[in-house]
């Protein structure tokens, strides 16, 4: 039984650890403020969600459990507040969601990539 609780808990935490890596990822990649918003999303409900329910299964029936249960609803609870939150700012902000037919009209740099997406230093 420890076994495949070991094996179901080591599954969690590998998941949850690449939802967080492909998020952040996205955070890097993606073209404006609202994308970006939602790979963060991903990194806090899906990456968290199963780092957590991962470290849940290794501390077994404990106190430490209902602690992590208790971070991981916090998360949850504040998570999506926090998101809308800044959502709204930015459209107070007037900040327009880039889309396609934005960057379709943009030259192309000897890179490949549309004028002004590479990084300032």
């Amino acid at each position: 039984m420890s076994l495949i609780v070991d094996l179901a808990s080591w599954a969690l935490i590998l998941a949850g650890s690449f939802f967080i890596m492909a998020g952040a990822i996205g955070m890097l990649r993606l073209p404006d403020v609202y994308t970006r918003m939602h790979s963060a999303s991903v990194i806090d409900t899906m990456g968290a969600g199963f780092l957590f329910a991962g470290l849940m299964l290794q501390a077994g029936f404990s106190q430490v459990t209902l602690k992590l249960l208790f971070i991981l609803l916090l998360f949850f609870f504040t998570g999506p507040v926090i998101t809308h939150a800044l959502a709204q700012a930015a459209m107070i902000a007037k900040i327009k969601p880039e889309l396609d037919e934005d960057r379709r009209d943009r030259p192309l740099d000897a890179n490949g990539a549309a004028a002004g997406e590479g990084r300032q230093s």
